[in-house]
């Protein structure tokens, strides 16, 4: 299975930081996740529309500037990064999925990115892209060139998720914990598409995803999914 740092290795660092991204690589992660949103010119990696549960700041990000916004700390002494700084601390990583969480941002998005493609400073093919919102995954996904496409699935209609996926060419189908079930990895496959289910942090979870065939996992503790895909390639 591949192995995703959900916000990082946000297991053990503050979620979306900077050190949370290299932490989940220095544990042998495939790739990282982490979430962007818009303040003013600026594209930030910060999951909440708040920040008071991840920073020692209160109220919405979007009522401060950037200056302010960037003397808030989280949990780990460190401020909010900036999309180019996880970036870099990414570059490592096989995989790169950037979920978008302001839905208003998706063309600034993929104008950023493009230019980081066309210059060389990452490979398109590393990037993975996911929203929730609907609208702002199809600006993704006919602006995104040779990005790849990952379609969120919250349990809520898979049909309409897999016609999603379909129609616009997706590489993966991101699917949560609870919703996992056989019959729904083999119509995912049966279309071509990767399997990527969210959030796995128990042994006895992350077992159960490679028993039942699931292409990668995100994790808080990415070096558990790790240490199963070592001991099963032992095995075999």
């Amino acid at each position: 299975m591949l192995v995703i740092g959900h916000r990082g290795a946000s297991g053990y660092c503050a979620e979306n930081t900077l050190s949370s991204i290299r932490h989940a690589l220095a544990l042998g992660a495939d790739g990282v996740e982490f979430d962007v949103r818009a303040l003013g010119r600026h594209l930030i990696v910060l999951h909440d529309d708040t920040l008071d549960r991840t920073t020692d700041g209160t109220g919405r990000y979007d009522d401060h500037d950037w200056a302010t916004l960037r003397e808030f700390k989280t949990a780990a002494g460190e401020p909010i990064p900036l999309l180019e700084e996880a970036l870099l601390a990414a570059l490592p990583a096989g995989i790169i999925n950037v979920e978008l969480k302001d839905p208003s941002a998706a063309d600034r998005l993929i104008d950023y990115l493009s230019a980081e493609c066309e210059h060389g400073r990452i490979e398109a093919e590393r990037l993975l892209l996911s929203s929730f919102d609907t609208s702002a995954t199809a600006t993704l996904a006919a602006r995104r060139g040779d990005m790849r496409l990952g379609i969120l699935y919250d349990d809520g209609d898979f049909d309409a998720a897999l016609e999603r996926a379909r129609a616009q060419d997706a590489w993966s189908l991101h699917l949560p914990l609870a919703a996992l079930e056989s019959s729904i990895i083999a119509r995912a496959h049966a279309d071509g598409l990767r399997v990527l289910v969210y959030t796995v942090n128990t042994h006895a979870d992350l077992a159960r995803c490679h028993d039942l065939g699931v292409d990668g996992v995100f994790s808080d503790y990415p070096d558990r999914a790790v240490a199963l895909n070592s001991r099963t390639a032992k095995e075999i």
